[in-house]
This record gives structure tokens, C-alpha cells and sequence, in this order.
């Protein structure tokens, strides 16, 4: 009964992954992506990255035990979500030359908060995380995109939104190198989950300061220091890393601990 409802699972997910692009494409009638675009270009290869690693993810959480599932599944809905909201936002650069601003920050409320959960989640899996862990790095997480999203709508100076936002992200880098997160990490973790656990945070260090320099570039110093076309592909190149590598390493280290006791 168990294969049949994994079975069912799989198919469902595959069946959702291959209705994506018609979805996507019917709620705007843009025009063709011209070969010529290469920021058109890079939101289409990245948004049918994001499909595959969906699969991938899902079909996955077959193989490892089963406190590993979650994680897996929660990677797999971080590249979902993120594979929609890109076919959307290519539609809407194509038909209007535009960011798509809105579109990528309801992407990121719904991810990043996804991929913050991960880290509670490999936690728990080995006994070592609290609830608080969880809600630090929600708290975290949206003062984070808050204050972004003020500064690149419009909503809010750039500087102030610029300010919070980093607060934000300097509250979750806590969190997660010297906070109960990173400490639980050190004291209660397999050796495996060690590495998982590091690699996963210099993402967050490294591959997410990708969006702040952004901002800075593009809304700080002086406005003209990168156009929207070469934020627009910084943007979706860095959702590669911190998107789909992100899952990666968990997927790996759900293996291994998978294989180790099995």
C-alpha cells in the first residue's frame, strides 16, 4: 500500500511539472522570446532547471528513510514554487521589458522562508533542534525580504529598506554560525550533518549577499552602476545556487544517512 501511495505521489508531481509552461504561458499572451534576449533567455533555462531539480527532489524522498523525507520534499516545493513564479516572470519581462519585481519577491516570501525551514528540519531529523530555532529564523527571514521589497518598490527610502533588510540577514548569519542553531549543528550532529549543515550556511553567506550587492548596484550607487537587464540575470543565476544547489546538499546528505543506516 505504501509503494502505490509513493507511486501515486510521483505521478501526480510529474503530472503537475508537465503542465507548468501552459499554465504559466495562458495567464499572460506575451510574444515570442526573441534569441536576442538573453535575459528572456536566462529566465527560461532557469525556470526548466527548476522543473528538472522538482522532480528530481521528489522522486528522491523514495530512497531515503523516512525522516529524511520532509527535507527532501520541502527542497522539492522551494524549486516548485520558484519554477512557476519563473515562467511568469518571463512572460512579463518578454511582453514588457520590465522587472518583474512583485512576482519575484511573492517568489521569494514563499522560498526563502522554505529554505530557512531546512535548517530546523535537519536539525530535528537528528534531535537537536527547538521551536525557537524555527521562529528566529522566520523573524529573520521577513524583515529580510520586507525591507527589500520596500526599497525596490518604492514603498520606502532606499537606504532604510536597505538598512532593515540587512538586519535581517545579519540576524539569520547569527542564527545559524553562532545562535542555538549553529551551536545544536557543532554539539548534536553527525559528521555528515556537519558538513551539510556548513555548506548550507556559506550559501546563505555567500550565494545570498549576491542580492544585497545587487540592490546596492542597482539602487545606491548612483542608479546607473547595473541596468535592469544585468540584475535580472544576477538575480536568476544566484536562484540557481541558492535554490537548486541549496537542495542538493540536503538531498546528499539524506542519502548518506540514508545508506549509513540501512
Amino acid at each position: 500500500m505504501k509503494v502505490v501511495s509513493n507511486k501515486s505521489i510521483t505521478a501526480l508531481a510529474t503530472a503537475a511539472l508537465v503542465a507548468f509552461p501552459s499554465i504559466a504561458s495562458a495567464a499572460g499572451h506575451a510574444s515570442n522570446l526573441r534569441s536576442d534576449d538573453f535575459v528572456g533567455i536566462s529566465f527560461w533555462l532557469i525556470s526548466m532547471a527548476l522543473v528538472a531539480a522538482t522532480a528530481f527532489f521528489f522522486i528522491e524522498t523514495q530512497r531515503v528513510s523516512a525522516k529524511w523525507k520532509t527535507s527532501l520534499t520541502v527542497s522539492g516545493l522551494v524549486t516548485l514554487v520558484a519554477a512557476v513564479h519563473y515562467f511568469y516572470m518571463r512572460d512579463i519581462w518578454v511582453a514588457t521589458g520590465e522587472s518583474p519585481t512583485v512576482f519575484r519577491y511573492i517568489d521569494w516570501l514563499i522560498t526563502v522562508p522554505l529554505l530557512m525551514v531546512e535548517f530546523y528540519i535537519i536539525l530535528r531529523a537528528v534531535g537537536a533542534a527547538s521551536a525557537m530555532i524555527f521562529w528566529r529564523l522566520m523573524i529573520g527571514t521577513l524583515v529580510m525580504l520586507v525591507g527589500g521589497y520596500l526599497g525596490e518598490a518604492g514603498y520606502l527610502a532606499v537606504w532604510p529598506a536597505f538598512i532593515i533588510g540587512m538586519l535581517g540577514w545579519i540576524y539569520i548569519l547569527y542564527e545559524i554560525f553562532a545562535g542555538e542553531a549553529g551551536k545544536a549543528s557543532a554539539e548534536q550532529s553527525s559528521a555528515a550533518v556537519k558538513s551539510a549543515f556548513s555548506t548550507m550556511r556559506w550559501i546563505v553567506t555567500i550565494g545570498w549577499a549576491i542580492y544585497p550587492l545587487g540592490y546596492f548596484l542597482g539602487y545606491l550607487a548612483g542608479g546607473s552602476t547595473v541596468d535592469a537587464n544585468t540584475l535580472n540575470v544576477i538575480y536568476n543565476l544566484a536562484d540557481v545556487l541558492n535554490k537548486i544547489a541549496f537542495g542538493v546538499i540536503i538531498w546528499n546528505v539524506a542519502v548518506n544517512e540514508s545508506d549509513a543506516s540501512s
